[in-house]
């Protein structure tokens, strides 16, 4: 696929961005620094003359002690050892964070480091003295003391430290040989397969959290910040720093220097007194001594966009779309024209602008949406972590909505076995909605819904919801599944009575993201209590430790209890019931592609956001689907996405798909978009595999996928076909 803004893992981008900047910063700063004193001036004087921010700038001094970065090849296929920026920014970049496991990881350091400390002490010489006594350098060398004139601090020069970042700004660069294979954990002595150790962390920040410049201190380098003072002068390094992220912001917005500036490390504060104001900028008067400014900072969601076809960041060349469709980004007119006439012709802007143009045309209808805070979240601006941050929306399920990453040990999930999801969930079934503040979910109605629900509107006056709660943002997964079996089973596949059923049996394949929410399909119990539901979420990507899991909830008045089950156990038993009736639910999970799924046939199949031509077990779960000819439903996050899986259909079993329709139960969060500006939610859109007739069977040919811009669904046709085929076995097929 061309775009894959709705499928990649938000933090990826953000690694991009961040090895992109510092990779420039390197290559500027070395220049620099080779270059005479009156360079220096020269910037000094362009930044004197650049606009002012009315916002608070701070610089970050964050030291590192306990985490390590590996690098290498992995035993995992790969293109070679090594992280370089071809691997997030190349052809065919990484989706996901677990992607790049066999090339980079995070090891933890603090296992015999306090003997390798000691060792370090006894080769350079150094002791136990006080705060402002002045320490070697590496060279041998006396480093200055921490109460050395600020005005005798120079402009960067290139020393040492420098030139080993320089060697390690690509992301690494690729020629590192196996030597580079590091162990799991570090040993109490040094090797040369130690993992990099990033020492320190210098961070420029607007107030808001907003990140606008960054340098990595390795191996040691960063001298008195978060231990012995004044074993090397950082205020060089840092005043570099800040000249470049003013002359080019890495976060978003133009040159643009602060109108004030405050520092998280005493000594640094000091340090750079004198030379900030060289830059025409106000130092505050006492260095910061909390994390942020604010008791709502949080790391902004960067809006640093790249040319879609040689991927440059916006901070590096000015990105224009497309004159004609609005859709793509360039950063200029070749390389519009090289994407305008690439070979072969279908996957050529040329082919695809008229479309992409007609896609762009939804951006209003997908946005309307009932909420108080839609025209926030669905801004091409929309700033993610803020939003969660400032509605105290940090734990839970929560988390998996941020570009917040878990740290090295922690579970991927909240939940890495039946027993531990019994022991968290018992209770509450909403315990991993909630926020920080006020419980977020109303108590469940005594009565199901006297009609149909079809919006978000009619489902939270039912649920008791305000429409300013972003339960939506959760919730969209369940009511996804809930509007396929109340509406669009019922309109394609009428046979079926699905809303008569007393059990269900659902698929939920190549499941991801939605797996990690599982708890959020405890709702479907409150909408459809009368219906015994077993839900099957099946994918290689899901955890291994959670495969062949299958557990019951089950409703104990207002609470949930969570009940293992036998591995062995059979099919879902439509008899289990509450007391008035009402159902349980049952979890199971398989964590192998769907094609190699052995067991019952399902009622329904149903996929999230699934990405046909993404991944190649599709080539094969398609034909499986084919095989079943069960209903399968499917949700795109654009109208884009959803003819690329159509014609994914074509080529895996010669079917196609039915025309998209907008989702009313799409998630209200806009997903941020790196190279174009085509509207992608989560949950979008909907449509149904129609599948080939089957050879020799007393069926009609399947329409083929129908023009878009859509059109109403297409009329029950597969569903006719099975009804055929079961009657052909019993002998002729009558006409009326």
């Amino acid at each position: 696929m061309e775009f894959v803004s709705g499928y990649r893992d938000e933090f990826l981008d953000f690694a991009a961005l961040l090895f992109g900047w510092f990779r420039k910063f390197v290559a500027e700063k070395g220049t620099m620094g080779t270059s005479l004193e009156g360079r220096w001036r020269q910037l000094e004087g362009q930044i004197r003359r650049l606009p002012q921010d009315p916002a608070l700038w701070v610089l970050h001094v964050l030291p590192n002690r306990s985490v390590g970065i590996s690098l290498g090849q992995g035993t995992e296929p790969g293109p070679g050892p090594g992280l370089g920026a071809s691997r997030l920014l190349g052809d065919e970049p990484p989706l996901h964070l677990r992607d790049l496991s066999p090339y980079v990881s995070f090891v933890s350091l603090e296992d015999g480091e306090e003997g390798e400390e000691e060792e370090d002490e006894e080769e350079d010489g150094k002791g136990s003295s006080g705060t402002e006594k002045a320490e070697p350098q590496e060279g041998g060398e006396p480093a200055p003391s921490s109460r050395e004139s600020p005005q005798k601090a120079k402009p960067p020069a290139k020393s040492e430290v420098t030139q080993k970042e320089a060697s390690c700004a690509d992301g690494c660069r690729e020629d590192r040989g196996e030597a580079e294979k590091v162990p799991e954990k570090r040993k109490g002595r040094k090797s040369e397969a130690a993992p990099l150790h990033l020492s320190c962390l210098l961070l420029v920040t607007d107030e808001h959290g907003t990140i606008l410049g960054i340098d990595l201190l390795m191996d040691g380098t960063h001298g008195r910040v978060g231990q012995s003072p004044g074993a090397e002068n950082l205020a060089p390094r840092a005043y570099a720093l800040l000249c470049h992220s003013m002359a080019c912001p890495m976060g978003s917005g133009d040159p643009r220097k602060p109108r004030q500036l405050t520092v998280g490390d005493a000594h640094l504060h000091r340090d750079l007194e004198s030379l900030v104001p060289r830059l025409g900028v106000k130092l505050a008067k006492t260095p910061m001594r909390t994390w942020g400014p604010r008791p709502g900072f949080t790391f902004a969601s960067l809006r640093a966009r790249t040319c879609h076809v040689c991927h440059k960041h916006s901070f590096e060349v000015k990105l224009t779309p497309c004159p004609q469709c609005s859709a793509v980004l360039y950063c200029g007119e070749a390389c519009l024209q090289a994407d305008w006439r690439r070979c072969p012709d279908d996957v050529s802007h040329r082919f695809w602008c008229p479309r992409l143009a007609g896609f762009m045309e939804r951006t209003g209808e997908l946005a309307s949406l009932p909420f108080t805070y839609t025209a926030e979240v669905t801004s091409e601006t929309f700033n993610k972590e803020a939003f969660l941050a400032s509605r105290g929306l940090t734990r839970g399920y929560w988390t998996q909505l941020s570009m917040l990453i878990p740290g090295p040990g922690t579970p991927r999930s909240p939940w890495g076995s039946t027993s531990s999801l019994s022991h968290l969930l018992n209770g509450d079934p909403y315990q991993l909605l909630q926020g920080d503040g006020p419980a977020l979910m109303p108590p469940v109605p005594l009565d199901p819904p006297k009609s149909l629900l079809g919006s978000w509107q009619d489902y939270y006056t039912w649920r008791g919801l305000s429409l300013d709660s972003p339960m939506a943002v959760l919730l969209t997964y369940p009511l996804t599944v809930y509007y396929v079996i109340t509406h669009l089973v019922p309109q394609s596949f009428p046979e079926l009575n699905i809303q008569n059923k007393q059990s269900l049996k659902i698929h939920v394949v190549e499941a991801g993201k939605e797996f990690d929410l599982v708890m959020v399909f405890w709702e479907l119990l409150v909408l459809l209590p009368h219906v015994a539901l077993e839900l099957q979420f099946v994918g290689d990507s899901l955890p291994p430790e959670s495969d062949q899991q299958h557990f019951t909830m089950k409703r104990d008045g207002p609470e949930v209890s969570v009940r293992p089950n036998s591995g062995a156990s059979a099919r879902l038993n439509s008899g289990t019931k509450e007391k008035g009736g009402r159902r349980d639910l049952q979890i199971r999970v398989s964590t192998r592609p769907y094609h190699l799924l052995q067991g019952p046939k399902p009622d329904l199949v149903i996929g999230f956001n699934s990405g046909f031509g993404l991944k190649d077990t599709w080539l094969s779960s398609l034909p499986r689907l084919q095989s079943l000819r069960v209903p399968a439903f499917f949700t795109e996050s654009s109208e884009y996405s959803c003819v690329m899986d159509d014609q994914t259909m074509a080529v895996a079993t010669g079917g196609g798909t039915s025309s998209p329709q907008p989702n009313p139960f799409r998630s209200p969060f806009r997903l941020r978009a790196a190279d174009n500006c085509m509207p992608w939610y989560c949950n979008a859109f909907i449509f149904h595999l129609i599948y080939k007739p089957a050879q020799g069977g007393a069926v009609r040919s399947a329409p083929g996928p129908v023009p878009r811009p859509p059109t109403p669904a297409a009329p029950p046709v597969p569903t006719r076909r099975r009804r055929g085929e079961k009657k052909a076995a019993r002998g002729p097929r009558r006409r009326r």
